[in-house]
């Protein structure tokens, strides 16, 4: 992985810098036995080991969109976030001002985060392994281990970094109790479903049952068709072999889902083995993974069945 921007060890050196002026170089690292060692702090237990943080973090950055929309979700606004590469800026779903962008989710700004002063950095061990020394030394910092995890397993670790792990439980339950309702109530067994996020003019993404929507869409009932997914989550296909696409029900991403013409032409032109289509936000259906997006994800399923009846 590159470092946090073009500019390299300058960055690397500005970032630095400011640490010694403001920070004067604190770790987080708490002794083997996972005790805290200093008062006002907690243990927490990550994909790096064991960090002190504080019993209530004021000033969070998150490098990873389930850690932003769980955090807001948790009542919790950061005040920097790494931002995803597909959407511009902090996604508009989430109802927040005042988060300041820290570069991207994939290239984290160092010099952005450490201007910003914050006690709780947290990130992910499979994206941003090289900056955990660097972040670690602006403030306590917590990883997931990949984003490829469950995405609820992630939403429990947030939620004990913030020391609000029974709220995050909460929100975990309620989810998953409003899916059991929406699966008792329509009856989809036997009902599959697809989700396809065009990349490019070569490229279309599947999103398997472990990915968030995809897990979503199962949850309520719908049946992924089985394929072999990378890391479990999404599978690569071109438009000439859309038809591996086709399920009773087809969910599209974009980003104006009042658009049809967003409907990537190789299933328009294929519309008779495409019975039922549906343009839904790429902002949460793929980049708002957490408890808010999930939420949004299931309004739309709700409404789509309902106007299926």
């Amino acid at each position: 992985m590159r470092s946090s921007s073009s500019r390299g060890p300058l960055v690397l050196a500005s970032a630095a810098t400011i640490l010694g002026l403001l920070m004067a170089g604190c770790s987080s690292e708490s002794g083997s036995d996972g005790s805290s060692d200093a008062s006002g702090t907690r243990a927490v237990e990550h994909a790096r080991g064991t960090a002190n943080v504080p019993d209530e973090p004021k000033r969070v950055v998150v490098l990873e969109p389930v850690e932003l929309d769980t955090a807001v979700a948790l009542g919790v606004t950061p005040v920097g976030a790494a931002v995803a590469s597909n959407v511009a800026g902090v996604p508009g779903y989430l109802g927040v001002d005042g988060i300041e962008p820290v570069g991207t989710v994939p290239e984290p700004d160092l010099e952005a985060i450490a201007a910003l002063k914050p006690d709780l950095i947290m990130g992910t061990e499979s994206r941003h392994s090289k900056l955990y020394q660097q972040l670690d030394a602006i403030a306590p910092t917590v990883f997931m281990k990949t984003q490829a995890d469950p995405w609820q397993d992630n939403v429990r670790l947030i939620g004990q970094a913030l020391g609000q792990e029974d709220e995050a439980q909460d929100l975990l339950d309620g989810f998953n109790d409003r899916c059991a309702e929406i699966k008792g109530r329509f009856g989809l067994e036997g009902t599959t479903a697809n989700l396809v996020r065009p990349r490019d003019e070569t490229t279309l993404s599947l999103y398997g049952p472990a990915s968030f929507a995809g897990g979503a869409l199962q949850c309520t009932g719908m049946t992924i068709p089985d394929r072999t997914w990378e890391d479990g989550l999404q599978a690569d296909i071109s438009p000439e072999n859309v038809l591996d696409a086709k399920a009773d029900h087809v969910f599209v991403t974009t980003n104006d889902v009042d658009d049809e013409s967003t409907v990537p032409a190789a299933i328009t032109r294929n519309a008779d083995e495409f019975p039922s289509v549906t343009l839904v936000d790429t902002s949460y259906w793929v980049s708002g993974v957490g408890p808010k997006g999930g939420e949004l994800v299931l309004d739309d399923i709700e409404k789509f069945l309902e106007a299926q009846q």
